[in-house]
């Protein structure tokens, strides 16, 4: 492969303390191709409205550069970036199919699992990890409200749907 044929690249960029969207707007107005993966944000009991979406790895992003024909020393001056993750002295290429498996898996939201009130479940994780329960209702869009036995009592117990999954219940 000649030099003139060199594919761009996808680099890792190390942006400083939660500048990430800055060093992408700022890079982006300097014509570089940036990717920032985001994820949906957990909503905060203090402000539930505050973000709905945060970065899947604080930080970082992503930027596509031809490491031959791209001019690397504006990078370094940018707003919001810090350096160039480089391993001893060389930027490291990230590849495309790591970039496209990141994106594939952001898209494909996993639905919430609907579960019906009297449905037996087991907590997946957490303290009570490998209890079984008894669902008794939402509790809002990302909580369950269960009934657990502790100690041969009953105890209703608020915890996050994702940790619950369903007992198949055998004949």
């Amino acid at each position: 492969m000649s030099p003139m044929d060199t594919p761009s690249r996808w680099y890792l960029i190390q942006t400083k303390p939660r500048q990430e969207a800055r060093a992408q707007e700022h890079l982006q107005r300097q014509s570089f191709e940036c990717y920032r993966p985001l994820k949906a944000a957990v909503p905060k009991k203090r402000s539930p409205r505050a973000l709905n979406e945060e970065e899947l790895f604080p930080g970082y992003l992503f930027i596509r550069m031809d490491q031959m024909h791209d001019n690397w020393y504006p990078i370094r001056s940018t707003r919001g970036v810090a350096r160039i993750v480089t391993f001893g002295s060389q930027p490291v290429p990230v590849h495309d199919r790591l970039i496209e498996q990141i994106r594939l898996r952001l898209l494909s939201h996993e639905p919430r699992p609907e579960f019906q009130q009297g449905e037996h479940v087991r907590i997946k994780d957490g303290s009570f990890s490998d209890l079984e329960a008894i669902f008794l209702t939402c509790d809002g869009e990302e909580r369950a409200v269960i009934l657990l036995n502790l100690l041969q009592r009953e105890q209703k117990v608020s915890l996050p749907i994702s940790s619950l999954t369903r007992i198949e219940m055998r004949v």
